[in-house]
């Protein structure tokens, strides 16, 4: 049976940047309040004609860049995203297109910010049973567009970017996905999400008030994430047989810089192994793991044979880890 490694990987953000002092001028907020609480001084703002899809395809093409691989042998388009192009068709088929991976079937995965590790464990479901060979995994965001702009509380906090993992059959055992664990638990619904623009006579209803916006509870949200998060990594590293000792470096889903510190002083990882980037592009939700593993695989951090810790948490709430060997 195949095995799925991470061949290439690839990121892009938006050239516009709104900084902690550009918020102070939009809402009544304080830019070191802000940094102190989150850990995030600035965030990416996508340029008025950027689609959702033209951020996805671009960390796409770069993925496949660094692979020396073509479009045309991708097999499998998985695109995580809460901010799609449109209801319908999927994100997932304009970046196809845009990607000319005319051989690849394509779809859209919403697992809000947990979403790019599902992507991963779906391709790699897939890679293992044989039917796909290579699968180009991309998590990406216009949360802009759905930000209260009013609310201090939650438009301090998201960015736009997109960040994409290309995934390839090995036959080196001991390379690649070594275990993952996903979870979801509907009962926290209320607690993160986008409460209006859907099917639902409440959706509906809601839609009323104005354009869909990101709603959350932030206190909740912290101190779930902080619980289920090491959680899920320590399931996965029983999985693989492996321990936190034997962790290289940890790729986390960047929502705030205090609920990453606490999820690695509960599994007794050092911070120095985790890659830390919120502070230059805040939450991007399903592109933030993709984007930190490029960062780190850019930089010369990753060599092959270190294990990588991987954790997410969403809306939903959707959380879960997995663990690879590069």
């Amino acid at each position: 049976m195949p095995t799925s490694a991470i061949l290439g990987t690839g990121a892009y953000a938006p050239i516009k940047v709104l900084t902690n002092a550009d918020l102070e001028r939009m809402v009544d907020t304080n830019g070191p309040w802000i940094e102190s609480r989150t850990g995030i001084k600035e965030r990416r703002i996508a340029a008025e004609g950027e689609a959702t899809s033209d951020l996805a395809a671009e960390a796409g093409k770069r993925a496949l860049a660094l692979a020396k691989v073509s479009a045309e042998e991708i097999d499998l388009i998985i695109v995580a995203t809460v901010t799609g192009d449109a209801p319908t068709p999927s994100c997932a088929a304009f970046v196809q297109a845009k990607l000319g991976a005319t051989n690849a079937f394509a779809f859209d995965v919403s697992a809000a910010c947990a979403g790019s590790l599902y992507g991963l464990v779906i391709a790699d479901q897939f890679i293992r049973s044989g039917s796909v060979k290579r699968a180009l995994v991309i998590g990406a965001e216009t949360l802009s567009r759905v930000v209260d702009w009013t609310n201090r509380e939650t438009c301090v906090l998201f960015g736009d970017a997109a960040g994409a993992m290309l995934i390839s059959a090995s036959d080196e055992e001991q390379r690649g996905v070594l275990a993952s664990t996903l979870h979801t638990d509907g009962s926290m619904t209320d607690i993160l999400g986008i409460y209006a623009g859907g099917a639902a006579p409440w959706a509906r209803e809601s839609q009323l008030d104005g354009a869909p916006k990101i709603k959350m509870r932030g206190r909740e949200v912290y101190k779930v994430a902080s619980r289920l998060l090491p959680e899920a990594v320590s399931r996965a590293l029983a999985q693989a047989g492996l321990d936190a000792s034997d962790i290289t470096h940890v790729i986390a889903h960047q929502a705030n810089l205090r609920i990453i510190e606490s999820a690695l002083a509960t599994l007794g990882v050092p911070k120095e192994k985790c890659w830390i980037n919120i502070d230059r592009y805040g939450n991007t939700s399903s592109a933030s793991m993709p984007i930190t593993l490029d960062e780190a695989n850019r930089a010369g951090r990753i060599k092959k044979g270190d294990v990588i810790a991987m954790m997410a948490i969403g809306a939903g709430m959707t959380w879960g880890g997995a663990i690879l060997r590069w």
